[in-house]
Parts: C-alpha cells; sequence; structure tokens
C-alpha cells in the first residue's frame, strides 16, 4: 500500500525539521539523530498528522492487531498523538523451516523475474493485465533483532519486566509458550525486526508515489519493520516519535551497484524512498536472479546475482549505511535513532521462530502482495487523491456514483504519472476484493493458453531456499486474507466476519472470515514445475503450462483453514488468540531445490 504524491513534499520538509546530535551508548559514541516533538511530517491529513506505514507505506509489514484496538496507543491518542489507520496487505506466502543451524540466517533463492503480456492494460480494464496491477511487491523475508521493538523493548525496564538483549544469530532469542508463568513466556522475548527484501514491478508511476523505479526495469529494496509497544503494559513510545515515524518504523534502502546506500536507511531520513536510477540496482523483465541473503561482520547483507545480464547488486543493514533503530523512550520529549548493524535473529527456521507482532507468523518466507490496484480515471486534487471516476465495476459503486464507500478509491494516481502505462489507478487496500487482483488476471487463471499468454503477465518463479547447499525440509502455504476481510469497516464486519473492535468481548477475532475472500472472481495459489531438471515455485491459476503440482487446484484447497494464532497482549500476561491467517498443514518440503 502507499500514500499520496504529498509525502514528495514531507521529504523535503522532514529534512528541513530535522536535526542531528551525538549521543553516547554503552561507553561508545554513535550517530543520534533528533526529530522534535514540533517536527511533525506534514504528509496526508487524515485525522492528524500522517507517518509512512498510516499513509499505506507498501514496506510496511501487516499488523497482527489495528492500533486503534491498543490500550496504549489509544492513551497516546488521546495524548496528541496521530489517529494512524489500519494498515493491511493481503499476502499469499510459501513458509520455510528447517531446524539446521544457518538454515534461520545463512539462505540462498534462485528467481526468475515475470515478464508482461504483449498486450497493454487500457483504462477501461480491457486490455493486459500486467505486473504492477497484480501486485506491488513480492519479497523474502527473515526475522532480524531489534532491541528497541516489541514484544518487550529495550527502555522498558521500568515496566518490572526486565528486558531481554537479542543475541544474533541465536535460538536463545526463542521465547515461544504462551504461559506467563514460564521464563520463556513470549512477552518477555527479545526485541524484533522483519526484513522483507522487496522487489517492486516496472511499468507505472514512480516511487515514492507510485509501485516502480523505472519504465522497463525491476528494483529492489532491503526493508526492515519494527514495530514498537510494550506489549506486557501496553507503553508506545513518546509523541514525536508516533508524530515522525509512527509505531512501526521503517528502516529503506535501495539495492545499489556497489553496495552503499543513496541516502540513509533510518526511519528519520524518508529521502530513502526516492530512486536514484544512476546508482541503483536494476533488472529486466525474464532475468534469472540468484539471491543470497546472511549475516556479515558489519550487519546484515543481501547480494543479487543476474545471473542473465553478469550484472551485481547488493546492501548491507549497517550502521555505515545509515540504519538504525528508533530508540523506544516513552518518556521522552525527542525522538531518537541509534545507527547500528542490524543482524539476523535466529540460528534456525523452526515454527517457534515466528514474528510476534505480524499478522504473518513465519520466519523465511515468500509473499507476495495483491490487491491495491484498481482503475480511476480521474483522480482528484484533494489530500486523498480520491477517485473520481474509477473503472465503474467496484461492488458498491456500480454506476461510477463517486468513490467506493469502502474506501478502496484512494491514494490514486492519473496515468500521467506513469512512466509508461498512461492509466490511472488507486493503491489503497482494496477492501471489498473486486480489483485486477481478485480477477482472472493471473498467469494460468484463464483455460485457453493464447489468451492467457495474450492478456496476462508470467508467473514469478523461485526455489526454495538453501542453506550452506542444503534443503529446507517443512513447507506451509499462508494467506492473511482474514487480516484485510476483518478490517474495521461496518461493512466487512457485518458481512465478511467478526471484528475484536466491533464486539470487545469476542475472544476470536476473524472468526468466520472466507478463503477465497467474499466478491472475488479469482484468487491467485502456489503451485510448482519444473525447470532444467530443477524444481520451481510459480504463482497463478491451474492452467499454467508445464505445471506439475497444483496442491488441489485452488486456494480454497491450499490455503486451508482459519488457524487461531496466539500473541502476547498488555497487560503483562494476557494472550489473544485471533484467527489472522489462513494456514495449511505443514508438509514435508514437495519442491526441494536442485
Amino acid at each position: 500500500m502507499r500514500r499520496t504524491l504529498t509525502f514528495v513534499l514531507a521529504i523535503a520538509a522532514l529534512a528541513a525539521l530535522a536535526g542531528t546530535s551525538e549521543a553516547s551508548s554503552g561507553g561508545t559514541r554513535e550517530a543520534v539523530r533528533t526529530v522534535t516533538a514540533a517536527g511533525k511530517v506534514p504528509t496526508v491529513q487524515i485525522a492528524g498528522p500522517q507517518h509512512w506505514c498510516g499513509t499505506n507505506g507498501v514496506t510496511c509489514s501487516d499488523p497482527a492487531t489495528n492500533w486503534d484496538e491498543i490500550a496504549g496507543y489509544q492513551h497516546a491518542v488521546s495524548q496528541g498523538a496521530p489517529i494512524l489507520p489500519y494498515i493491511g496487505h493481503d499476502e499469499p506466502s510459501v513458509q520455510f523451516f528447517s531446524h539446521r543451524p544457518g538454515s534461520g540466517n545463512n539462505v540462498t533463492f534462485n528467481l526468475r523475474l515475470p515478464k508482461d503480456p504483449p498486450t497493454r492494460p487500457r483504462q477501461d480494464g480491457s486490455g493486459g493485465n500486467w505486473g504492477f496491477q497484480q501486485r506491488i511487491t513480492f519479497w523474502f523475508g527473515m526475522q532480524l533483532c531489534d532491541d528497541q521493538g516489541s514484544p518487550n523493548p529495550d527502555g522498558a525496564a521500568l515496566s518490572g519486566h526486565p528486558t531481554i538483549p537479542c543475541k544474533p544469530n541465536s535460538d536463545s532469542n526463542i521465547y515461544a509458550s504462551p504461559n506467563p508463568a514460564s521464563p520463556r513466556y513470549f512477552g518477555l522475548g527479545p526485541g524484533q525486526g522483519f526484513m522483507e527484501l522487496q522487489f517492486y514491478p516496472p511499468g507505472w508511476a514512480p516511487w515514492p508515489a507510485g509501485v516502480s523505479c523505472d519504465a522497463t526495469r525491476w528494483c529492489s529494496a532491503l526493508n526492515i519493520d519494527t514495530f514498537q509497544d510494550n506489549e506486557n503494559t501496553g507503553d508506545f513510545n513518546n509523541q514525536a516519535c508516533l508524530n515522525t515515524v509512527g509505531p512501526e518504523p521503517v528502516n529503506f534502502a535501495f539495492l545499489t551497484k556497489n553496495g552503499t546506500a543513496t541516502a540513509p536507511g533510518n526511519p528519520l531520513h524518508p529521502e530513502h524512498f526516492v530512486p536514484n536510477l544512476a546508482r541503483d540496482y536494476l533488472m529486466n523483465s525474464g532475468d534469472a536472479i540468484r539471491l543470497h541473503m546472511s549475516d556479515s561482520s558489519h550487519g546484515f547483507r543481501v547480494t543479487l546475482d543476474d545471473v542473465t545480464r553478469h550484472t551485481h547488486g547488493s546492501m548491507t543493514a549497517s550502521a555505515a549505511n545509515g540504519f538504525g533503530s528508533v530508540l523506544f523512550q516513552p518518556n521522552a520529549t525527542q525522538c531518537h535513532v541509534q545507527l547500528h548493524d542490524y543482524h539476523p535473529m535466529y540460528s534456525t527456521a523452526t515454527p517457534a521462530g515466528r514474528n510476534f507482532n505480524a499478522a504473518h507468523t513465519g520466519n523465511i518466507a515468500f509473499a507476495d502482495e495483491i490487491g491495491h490496484f484498481e482503475y480511476c480515471a480521474a483522480v482528484r486534487s484533494d489530500a486523498l487523491g480520491t477517485c473520481d471516476r474509477p473503472l465503474g465495476d467496484d461492488t458498491n459503486d456500480p454506476d461510477n456514483a463517486g468513490p467506493d464507500p469502502q474506501g478502496d478509491d484512494v491514494f490514486c494516481l492519473p496515468g500521467s504519472a506513469s512512466t509508461r502505462i498512461k492509466i490511472g489507478g488507486c493503491l489503497n487496500t482494496d477492501g471489498d476484493f473486486d480489483s485486477v487482483s481478485y480477477k482472472f488476471s493471473w498467469p494460468g487463471s484463464i483455460a485457453n493458453p493464447t489468451a492467457d499468454r495474450l492478456l496476462n503477465a508470467q508467473p514469478v518463479r523461485f526455489t526454495s531456499p538453501l542453506t550452506n547447499g542444503h534443503n529446507f525440509a517443512t513447507t506451509a502455504f499462508e494467506s492473511n486474507i482474514s487480516r484485510s476481510e476483518s478490517d474495521d469497516t461496518a461493512f466487512r464486519v457485518q458481512t465478511f466476519c467478526q471484528r475484536h473492535i466491533a464486539n470487545p468481548a469476542d475472544p476470536h477475532p476473524g472468526a468466520g472470515c472466507v478463503n477465497p475472500p467474499p466478491h472475488s472472481n479469482f484468487y491467485p495459489f502456489y503451485s510448482t514445475t519444473r525447470v532444467g531438471g530443477s524444481c520451481w515455485w510459480q504463482q497463478g491459476g491451474p492452467y499454467i503450462p508445464g505445471t506439475v503440482n497444483r496442491f488441489g487446484g485452488s486456494a480454497h484447497a491450499e490455503y486451508g483453514p482459519l488457524r487461531a494464532i496466539s500473541y502476547p497482549t498488555d497487560p503483562f500476561g494476557t494472550v489473544t488468540r485471533r484467527f489472522n491467517d489462513f494456514r495449511s498443514a505443514y508438509m514435508q518440503n514437495p519442491c526441494p531445490a536442485g
């Protein structure tokens, strides 16, 4: 998800408002960037100052709960913090598990970037379906240490629950018990940050307002999301931080040709969202990519080797590249960032080593962020970029009488903003599931192979990960459809599934959600194929040529039933069980890498 063009103005404004100072930590002097409480980011005005995640930032992880459900956040709002809307991504995912040491911090994938079809998209929806319409990004994930993150961040010791430092690359960080009496209670675990290595499709409006870096080439970014609250007390960070970076600060840097970030990666430097095509690493559609994610002496490092063109790009989440944590200081009057090297959190990739702040439960995973592009022929010049003329196929707006009542038709850009395909569209979460992502727009979704090839982009293909040459033993499919279905609008509450915010007594938020989602014509799923004698994953429909295993041949069969997931919640010892995901049973890896 994204925000409007006004965010571009916020980049310059934030740079002018922020100052630089030095602070001491652990006996050493490290760079600390400060923003005062008055230094609010003048971005989209909804119900207060908005930060990146609050204005539908594509980079932000889907949180386990709506922020407005959390008592600590409600208190922060009462004290003047901004009211932030729900962040929701529909993310069908394949997750990989292994007990082998190194599987949680040293993995290699092979990837084939998809090509767009020969038929160009048209404003009336009658043309082809290109990659930027199917998804805003796909990503490969890994859990990293961040002592300033949930569930029990550094600086929270005054709560009576001592913080546990995160030891990089160690399963000693696994605190997975839902029993508050256990010394391994998950509410006391070390702070977390979730890394998503994201890939952005070419051809439409460019970053930071759109989804593309270039008209014809792909780009990639190393992105770390850290949710900041104390899950034992409900404390959020101070108002200055909530006003500037919100409760989910984002470290971000595009991969570059030489591995040096074009702007500091930490959350107080939103100018890092602006591409620098002279220095950023770019790839062509159809290229074969070897992807390696591992630790180094200077921090977590990602490398991409383009096997097709023999080029190389990289990025390291290091202090030298400006990466750092927003300090968790609930009683402070300023927002500080301490630069440091990020490192992987776990040694292995077991189900117990999960993310306790997000809707998704995995560590090593592939996921696709779908459900964001809706056609728009005319965009208002208001702060939200509201659509005046949607395509007309919205379930709740069949006659183009105005914006979709579900709020889909905001964060829109006109065709003139595009670098190549001159069509307008909206990028907010598709709450009623009628956008391009939920139609027969995916490879293999049309039974006629000629029509499918002419109209739909090729599938993204990738191998299972290897760690030091060894395959992961187990996989599972997971989609957080229910997290998007159970958003806090009355239409979805009444029609789709229960919501905790609508019924505080409901012990099982998300119960009653369905797979595939309501109003959708089609929902993509994963299958396998053979390439050069090796097994590869692919995403789309049942009719992709050369498919070997369809796993039931539908989203309903593949992703399985709703699964209750436990999360720590304030006050101390409170555990919430949420139906955030549809998840299959764990299975022996059906597609080992060659």
